[in-house]
């Protein structure tokens, strides 16, 4: 579920003159049976709005005052945002004959026009409170108190993420709310400048709207909205005629699949960072450490120590707080047991706060692989948004594929790489151009847009990344480990790290060292496995320079300690 939280203002919203009718409020309980969260928004003043409106112990909190205060009708807890101006502010405004005029926990409110007067003596006092309007009333309050703010200490209060919110109004003092919400919609007595800015305009107006909004969330979730919600895509890169490629928030299912050394580590660093910027919580597991200097983001596990679930879980409980899960301490058979684990856990948050927005799986074929039991993942259907990175969407869980809207191939063979992803699909590969990427460059078929497969420049993180070394030190490189294997063949000692490589190239015979020394399989090992192109290009000097064994091993081992010093 994507919208869990209603946000509704209250006078020319769900109430006209003042009243909300029984229907309306039938029909939010119908809305809340479903699931969601209701809170109600408003410039009332609490105990107001409590006499004329019975049914206000519906809503989960109350913003009442304009923002300023924050009331739970289960508790009758009250949370004040802000100081009230001193009584002195009141006392001369009814001197200069400011009526009606009334004053709330923290509010101070008349109507026009009386706001000259108001500013005056605000001015006169040197206070720097605010002034805000809502349809002829004039509110006076603290500085930075609006609605948004109050929705903001709502949603903290109950664990949930603005990106989750539905906001309805009808006035100028509802515009901070509809912008700070992830949908914002206008009833269609709203004034012009709010439905301007909204996202959808109800045909009904006041209540009945909000029923028609009601109705909407119930039986699809505003799915149908999305289109108009372009303000929220993430870009992914950009097209060769230089127009960007991006893909809504919600939704999107991508396999980010290619050779090593094509740019996955790049693109998916940098897609982490845009959803750091807009505030979408996502959930990494990172089984070889490639992620662990990403700034803004909590790092569960290390190389000697598993993540811990109870600490991973209550990181993600904190709405705005994303999460990187280590496994470096895991066996291969151990991760994909943690991924189940993990899925189980996170499932009840996903239902009920529709979190983590996103779940994104590095070497996803070791932590979901083809060979598992096909039920083994069904958990992974309740995340409709997921980056997966591999080296081949075969390798994959096949509930991967199948619920992937979106493929992006990188490094050699891309047209082979989405033809292999459509035989996953059972669908017959488009039209494939007949080219060679540059690292930067991917071949993206976006299925949900109906285009034949392009070509995109792939974004960089602006914090350039740095590649974690811990997995290439003394992690497991699984399938890209070293073979020791000499001139006849006999051998087949496996490095699966540089430590354990110094360790068995000071072992292994002079006719083995040699024999791959000569090959230059070192520096090709270090370059298209390790991925360190310094390193390769240092080893292949002593490769083609150096034929003596013992001098030979002692200098690529220094080398290796020199680039891979510590844990690090």
């Amino acid at each position: 579920m994507r919208y869990c939280v209603l946000a509704t203002d209250y006078d020319g919203t769900i109430a006209h003159h003042g009243a909300v009718p029984g229907e309306v409020v039938e029909s939010l309980k119908a809305l809340k049976a479903s699931g969601r969260v209701l809170l109600l928004v408003t410039g009332r003043e609490l105990d107001e709005l409590k006499s004329i409106f019975p049914a206000h112990t519906l809503f989960e909190r109350i913003v009442a005052e304009n923002g300023a205060l924050i009331y739970d009708p289960a508790t009758l807890e009250e949370t004040r945002l802000g100081a009230p101006p001193p009584p002195a502010f009141v006392e001369k405004l009814l001197a200069r004959g400011v009526q009606p005029l009334s004053k709330g926990r923290v509010i101070v409110a008349t109507w026009e026009p009386h706001q000259a007067t108001v500013l005056e003596v605000i001015k006169e006092m040197g206070l720097e409170h605010q002034i805000i309007f809502n349809k002829g009333a004039v509110m006076v309050l603290p500085p930075g108190i609006n609605k948004s703010k109050g929705l903001e200490a709502a949603l903290a209060a109950l664990g949930f993420s603005r990106h989750n919110v539905v906001a309805v109004g009808d006035a100028e003092n509802d515009t901070a709310l509809l912008q700070a919400a992830e949908c914002a919609v206008s009833v269609a007595n709203a004034l012009p400048s709010l439905r301007d800015i909204s996202d959808w305009v109800t045909p009904a107006d006041h209540g009945a709207g909000v029923m028609q909004l009601a109705d909407r969330m119930r039986e699809e979730d505003l799915l149908s909205l999305d289109p108009m919600l372009q303000r929220h895509y993430l870009p992914l890169g950009d097209r060769f005629d230089n127009t960007p490629f991006q893909i809504s928030p919600y939704g999107s299912s991508i396999i980010l699949a290619g050779t090593s050394g094509g740019g996955k580590t790049t693109l998916t660093a940098a897609f982490m960072e845009i959803l750091l910027q807009h505030g979408y919580q996502f959930c990494m597991v990172d089984p070889e450490g490639d992620y662990l200097g990403l700034q803004d983001v909590v790092t569960i596990g290390d190389v000697d120590q598993p993540p811990a679930m109870e600490e991973l879980l209550q990181l993600l409980e904190k709405p705005y707080q994303s999460v990187i899960a280590c496994t470096l301490a895991l066996s291969m058979e151990e991760k994909p047991f943690f991924l189940q684990k993990l899925l189980a856990a996170m499932q009840a948050l996903q239902q009920e706060k529709g979190r983590p927005h996103w779940l994104l799986l590095d070497e996803a074929h070791h932590l979901a692989p083809a060979v598992a039991d096909p039920q083994t993942f069904a958990t992974l259907t309740t995340f409709r948004n997921f980056m997966v990175i591999t080296t081949s969407p075969e390798l994959l869980h096949r509930s991967l594929p199948e619920q992937a809207t979106t493929i992006a191939a990188v490094g050699d063979a891309p047209q082979e790489t989405i033809r292999r992803y459509a035989e996953l699909k059972g669908e017959t590969a488009p039209a494939l151009p007949d080219i060679s990427l540059q690292k930067g460059e991917a071949l993206v078929w976006h299925r949900p847009s109906g285009e034949a497969p392009f070509l995109v420049r792939t974004m960089v993180p602006q914090h350039i990344l740095q590649r974690h070394k811990r997995k290439y030190a003394t992690g497991d490189m699984g399938p890209d480990s070293f073979y020791f294997t000499g001139p006849a063949n006999k051998l087949r000692l496996k490095a699966n790290n540089l430590h354990t490589f110094a360790e068995l190239a000071q072992g292994v015979d002079d006719d083995t060292w040699l024999f791959h020394l000569k090959r230059h399989d070192y520096s090709n090992w270090m370059r298209d496995c390790v991925n360190d192109e310094g390193l390769a290009e240092q080893v292949k000097k002593i490769e083609t320079a150096e034929q003596d064994p013992g001098l030979s091993r002692s200098a690529v081992a220094q080398l290796i300690q020199q680039h891979y010093t510590g844990p690090a």
